[in-house]
């Protein structure tokens, strides 16, 4: 007959057990804020991050609306872990020194609040120290770009793209007849360095890139180096959600 009353032995188990005693919240809360810092500051730096949209030289496909500044991409690290941006990809990159004459840095002059903003920064609290921009890829390394065809059509080693995504282009006359003015829309041709990229804005004629700096150590061009990483969606304002589409002009 098996009894089913605990005998001393079960009750002296039971009494000796030990239960550990649970931290009070402010005990507990430094050790969560520094987990959510570790895992944040993982996640801007090696999987992607959002960035605010600085000029309006992608619109539309960056802003629902002409003149829209303030939006918000999220920019993925990981497509370009093991290779390069592509055709028509659309990227963060950090200007190279030419791209920089108009760049101001948001740091403190303060040592002690620069140091508080560059550790913000690095767990995604606040925006990097750094001249980032937005553009399209357009042509990369090895390939020779310039513009333009008689239709008025960028060429990339000599075949014109397909570039839906154009907007408020410069004016450009029937047959090209203006092409022997180099203003605005004509530029090269130019050879990529390799692991270079040239990009320009979707918006040509409200857009400084790489045609803006043809005259500089890379020709305009932007290191791969550079690249932070390719914008994926529209994440802010939220009537603007929506992914950006990679569109490959060469791939007619």
């Amino acid at each position: 007959m098996v009894d089913d009353k605990p005998g001393e032995a079960g009750r002296s188990k039971v009494s000796g057990t030990r239960r550990r005693a649970r931290r009070p919240l402010w005990q507990e809360l430094p050790l969560l804020i520094g987990i959510a810092m570790v895992i944040a500051a993982l996640t801007v730096n090696f999987v992607g991050r959002p960035y605010e949209i600085p000029s309006q030289s992608m619109e539309p496909t960056l802003h629902g609306c002409t003149g829209c500044v303030g939006d918000r991409i999220f920019v993925e690290k990981l497509s370009y872990y093991g290779s390069e941006p592509q055709p028509g990809d659309v990227v963060v990159f950090v200007g190279p020194p030419s791209w920089n004459d108009t760049y101001r840095s948001s740091r403190s002059s303060n040592s002690v609040l620069r140091g508080i903003q560059n550790f913000l920064a690095y767990v995604g609290l606040t925006p990097p120290d750094e001249n980032t921009l937005v553009k399209r890829v357009i042509a990369v390394g090895g390939q020779t770009v310039e513009c333009c065809d008689a239709q008025g059509r960028i060429l990339v080693d000599g075949k014109p793209l397909d570039e839906p995504y154009v907007h408020k282009d410069f004016d450009w006359a029937a047959g090209g007849r203006n092409a022997g003015f180099p203003v605005g829309r004509v530029f090269g041709p130019i050879q990529v360095p390799a692991g270079h990229l040239w990009v320009m804005g979707d918006n040509r004629n409200e857009s400084r890139d790489s045609r803006a700096h043809v005259g500089d150590e890379f020709h305009g061009t932007v290191p791969v180096d550079n690249v932070r990483g390719r914008a994926v969606v529209k994440i802010w304002p939220p009537t603007r959600l929506g992914s950006v589409e990679t569109v490959n002009p060469q791939s007619s």
